[in-house]
């Protein structure tokens, strides 16, 4: 029976294995718990930006070519305008399952010589050991990966969050062959839907709405040449659904215990930047760990925050804005630099200080258009 460990990771979704790979790759003995059986599965777009890529690389995951769908780059469409940009120096992102991306990250972690108590539930912790039932496994650190709901969040009483823009999301996957190199994003009067090439033959369809009531199959009938496109089409998934929402915590850790992914706060989906964000955070977490320095993974958690937090708030603007929605298609139509550059902002590749004189364009551009 396992009594002690140098790391215990209460969590085994991405963002937990994420951080249980990094503490690994710094020494540490680390166990994962979680009370569900792998693989597991959550409502998600399955796009995975070139930065996200990165990150994996970066904890030695890989992907063999036919786990994923490649893209390159991203398409707005709206009102029967379309644009689209590549992204920077060659770069592609990557569509793919969620419950084969959790089952080869796990798999990472257990080559790496991690140990799993899956279908264990943690019922609680104290300032040095993690409680399993009736059993205590003693631990210097320990991390909460547990999701948006995170219990570790609310017994280490660092539940103090503002909580904005909550909306509704809902996926289901289409048999049919992707139609283009880019992920699409369909801007509408009610809310958007993305569309993310997964593998050759299917498609993830995902719909972000702030209507509870709306589903995929009604919102379709607003987005006419996208239904054309899936009309026929094999649904290859049931539908899922998640509350998605910007959420920013006071404080992501406290004594020997540090949150990490959802657990530790959230970007509207709208970003497709929540794993990405998850993985940075475990490389940074664990060299924090290493450095017995939890008051850096404060503000390095805060830093690698702030541009998907920009992102999310540029992108919701358009939010049910029909006839803004409309124009900014049309100036990025005129400049397609601007659009370009925004992209490069949102994997990273430019800083957010470039966005000063990008806004100004392209305010004169929606002036103008």
């Amino acid at each position: 029976m396992l009594n002690s460990t140098d790391v215990f990771v209460i969590g085994g979704g991405p963002a937990g294995l994420a951080a249980a790979i990094a503490a690994r790759q710094q020494g540490f003995r680390v166990v994962v718990a979680d009370g569900a059986q792998m693989p597991i599965d959550k409502p998600c777009g399955e796009g995975l930006m070139p930065d996200g890529l990165a990150a994996l690389e970066r904890l030695g995951v890989s992907l063999e070519p036919e786990t994923f769908y490649p893209f390159l780059g991203i398409r707005f469409l709206a009102a029967g305008l379309a644009v689209d940009a590549a992204f920077p120096q060659g770069a592609w992102g990557m569509g793919v399952r969620r419950t084969v991306l959790h089952r080869l990250i796990a798999e990472r972690a257990a080559s790496s010589g991690i140990e799993f108590l899956w279908q264990t539930p943690v019922t609680g912790i104290t300032a040095d050991a993690v409680q399993l039932g009736s059993h205590q496994v003693s631990a210097r650190w320990i991390i909460g990966a547990d999701g948006g709901n995170s219990r570790v969040r609310r017994w280490t009483q660092l539940d103090a969050f503002r909580k904005r823009d909550c909306r509704y999301a809902f996926r289901q996957h289409y048999r049919v062959a992707p139609w283009t190199d880019c992920m699409e994003l369909h801007w509408g009067r009610l809310g958007e839907i993305y569309v993310t090439p997964v593998s050759k033959d299917q498609v993830c369809v995902a719909l972000i709405s702030r209507d509870p009531k709306l589903r995929l199959t009604e919102a379709l009938k607003r987005f006419p040449e996208l239904q054309a496109r899936l009309d026929g089409a094999d649904v290859s998934s049931t539908e899922q659904g998640a509350l998605t929402a910007t959420c920013k915590l006071k404080r992501v850790s406290r004594g020997n215990v540090a949150l990490i992914g959802d657990a530790s706060g959230t970007v509207d989906a709208i970003t497709g930047e929540g794993l990405c964000l998850a993985f940075s955070q475990a490389m940074v977490l664990a060299d924090c760990l290493r450095r017995e320095d939890l008051a850096r993974y404060e503000r390095e958690h805060r830093r690698l925050a702030l541009r998907p937090l920009l992102m999310a708030r540029l992108l919701l603007l358009l939010d049910r804005r029909p006839r803004l929605q409309r124009r900014t298609l049309q100036a990025f139509q005129k400049r397609p630099e601007v659009f370009r550059r925004l992209l490069e902002l949102h994997v990273g590749v430019l800083s957010p200080l470039h966005l000063a004189l990008d806004g100004l364009t392209l305010g004169w551009g929606l002036l103008t258009a």
